[in-house]
């Protein structure tokens, strides 16, 4: 019978080419989720285990079959031929933003980047890395922003939860940040 759900598993995953909720699996395997993510580790562990190229990655409560890291550069000289989508400062900037500050607006993220972010949050959008969020309680109703399935996949991480923390910082007088001040606590 896991022989038969491994197989589903893998079936679905693979046919789908896309992300798919935990929730789907549940119901049409008729597995609660504790069972479902057991076997898919289970799956992930065979598959490391036989040096095989693929692997299961999940994103919040999503999963999907890709190929491994370290084939990357192999995959992508016969799959893609396309220039790899490359993030300027400004844009990384911008994503990490969105991505400590789930649902925050436009204006936030330029109030706290002191420039205009249209091209940047336009690029990111079309990527794929953020999505609306819906309007939030705010004067004028401006439009929240999150990050998406797709950020977490490209950089790595199952859930926002996985982000590194942010270092610890004091201000002063002025508003700025008081360099000294993360310095002393790196060296503790």
């Amino acid at each position: 019978m896991e022989t038969i759900t491994k197989g589903t598993i893998e079936a679905i995953l693979f046919s789908a080419g896309n992300p798919v909720e935990i929730k789907d699996l549940q119901l049409i395997l008729e597995k609660s989720k504790p069972e479902i993510e057991e076997i898919i580790n289970q799956m992930n562990l065979e598959y490391k285990d036989n040096s095989r190229g693929i692997e299961i990655i999940k994103a919040d409560d999503t999963y999907q079959m890709a190929s491994r890291k370290e084939y990357y550069d192999s995959i992508y000289k016969i799959i893609d031929k396309r220039s790899k989508p490359k993030l300027s400062n400004a844009a990384l900037e911008t994503l990490s933003i969105i991505a400590y500050n789930p649902r925050v607006s436009k204006s936030e993220i330029e109030a706290i980047r002191g420039v205009n972010v249209d091209g940047t949050m336009y690029k990111l959008l079309e990527y794929g890395l953020i999505e609306e969020a819906g309007k939030l309680d705010l004067p004028g109703k401006p439009m929240g922003f999150k990050t998406t399935p797709e950020f977490l996949k490209m950089f790595g991480y199952s859930s926002l939860k996985d982000l590194p923390e942010l270092p610890k910082y004091k201000l002063d007088s002025n508003k700025q940040i008081v360099i000294d001040e993360l310095i002393d606590e790196g060296e503790n």
